[in-house]
């Protein structure tokens, strides 16, 4: 999809700062977690935060 804007960036690096434990390598997870833990009301972006969690999990770039 191309570059990631700052706002899914800063969302997703803040959930998993502080939901990391209940974050998982599987999209369909964190989409849950993004959903109960968050009141983004846009399925289109709470998708781009749960797929932008979802692939620093797999690659084992978070912090």
């Amino acid at each position: 999809m191309g570059i990631k804007p700052s706002y899914i960036k800063s969302t997703g690096a803040e959930l998993i700062t502080r939901f990391g434990d209940k974050m998982s390598n599987n999209f369909d997870e964190n989409k849950q977690v993004v959903t109960d833990m968050t009141s983004i009301s846009s399925k289109r972006v709470r998708n781009r935060v749960a797929g932008y969690i979802t692939r620093k999990i797999n690659t084992g770039r978070h912090s």
